[in-house]
């Protein structure tokens, strides 16, 4: 079975900083592309930024410059470092994986994990 294990969320006051992990198990070919998404009012998942096997990444507007996506391919393992953390960042976030696995390549979700951010 193939699993999103995540950690890092807490709570942090502005300014402040935290490191997002998520680490995908299982039986598998490949880790394509992998993101971390928030959870929004009206339970919609946004994305915040995503990144290629090939360490392309994208990031939406109101965290670049302060969040930075990395990965590591060796260990199948996503990173959101966020810096300067405001209490709008306060959500649940979740990883994101496009995996290839023996006959089906199909998206998965981490559990979700909580940042609170205070003011």
């Amino acid at each position: 079975q193939v699993q999103l294990v995540e950690s890092g969320g807490g709570s942090v006051q502005a300014g402040g900083s935290l490191r997002l992990s998520c680490a995908a198990s299982g039986s598998f070919n490949s880790v394509e592309t992998m993101g971390w998404y928030r959870l929004v009012p009206g339970n919609q998942r946004d994305l915040v930024a995503e990144i290629t096997r090939a360490g392309s990444t994208n990031y939406v507007d109101s965290v670049k410059g302060r969040f930075t996506i990395s990965r590591d391919n060796a260990k199948n393992t996503v990173y959101l470092q966020m810096h300067s953390l405001k209490p709008d960042d306060t959500a649940v976030y979740y990883c994101n994986a496009y995996i290839t696995e023996p006959l089906v390549s199909r998206p998965y979700w981490g559990q979700g994990t909580q940042v609170t951010v205070s003011s």
